[in-house]
């Protein structure tokens, strides 16, 4: 089973938002012993949302959707999950009970009467409106929920909600996964070399180690340090720490110079 992560919204696409999602999510599944495997950054378009969905809904994956839930004109994601598994939307009870107490404290926050049959809180009432059988995921900040529904699990596409949201659903849903696969890297780095001399070592390496991966990294270098190539190998320890020891044993055959990286 993998992981992946969509990150939905034209103002990443666009650059007037830089993207925090992809190394926070590497950060809390490393942090568990986990990994994303895929990660896709899509605008808010209904079309491509759609079709992003119905192939991680038939991948079985577990997926992560940040952004597109609210209930404003650019939010499509509540209602493109629901295209995708041919599935109506419906104002999910427990949700509308959430909304409303954030309406409600809000409106006496500011002094101002509280009428939750005003269009105004109506509309919002949309944010609680998901695919028919969805799950909710709190929200510790405000209240207002994500969905869950076939192991894909939506959180709004503010950082500080999205991440909690999140790391609630590793730890309540997926705590068996944790640490359940050990994995070590280990890496140098290579000054001057050519990738084109070392790859024929790397594919003997991968193919005598079925359980690692071996890796290149080339830099031009700057002020502080020359042209090299992070080299290394990651995978399963026992298999990471043999084929480390061949691989400087081959880096040594080139005569090449190399420190840890």
């Amino acid at each position: 089973m993998a992981i992946g992560l969509i990150i939905i919204g034209d103002e990443i696409l666009s650059g007037k938002r830089v993207d925090k999602h992809l190394p926070k999510v590497v950060e809390l599944l490393a942090a568990r012993g986990l990994q994303l495997d895929w990660a896709e950054y899509i605008g808010d378009d209904r079309a491509r949302i759609v079709a992003t969905l119905q192939r991680s809904f038939a991948s079985n994956d577990i997926v992560f959707s940040t952004g597109g839930i609210g209930a404003t004109p650019d939010d499509h994601t509540r209602q493109c999950a629901g295209i995708a598994l041919n599935l109506p939307l419906a104002l999910h009870p427990q949700a509308k009970i959430l909304i409303q107490q954030r309406i409600s404290e809000t409106t006496i926050e500011a002094g101002k009467p509280l009428d939750l049959e005003s269009p105004e809180n109506l509309h919002r009432l949309k944010m609680g409106e998901f695919p028919q059988g969805a799950d909710l995921i709190p929200n510790p900040f405000n209240k207002i929920p994500g969905f869950a529904i076939q192991n894909h699990y939506f959180v709004p596409g503010f950082p500080v909600m999205a991440w909690p949201m999140l790391e609630w659903v590793l730890d309540t849903h997926y705590a068996h996964l944790f640490h359940q696969v050990a994995r070590d890297e280990k890496a140098v780095l290579v000054f001057e070399a050519m990738e084109s001399t070392l790859t024929p070592m790397m594919e003997a390496l991968e193919e005598k180690y079925p359980l690692i991966k071996v890796f290149s990294l080339p830099s031009v270098g700057d002020q502080q340090i020359r042209r090299h190539i992070e080299l290394g190998v990651k995978g399963e320890p026992v298999q990471v720490a043999a084929a480390f020891v061949e691989m400087l044993a081959g880096l040594d055959g080139f005569h090449a110079e190399y420190i840890p990286a």
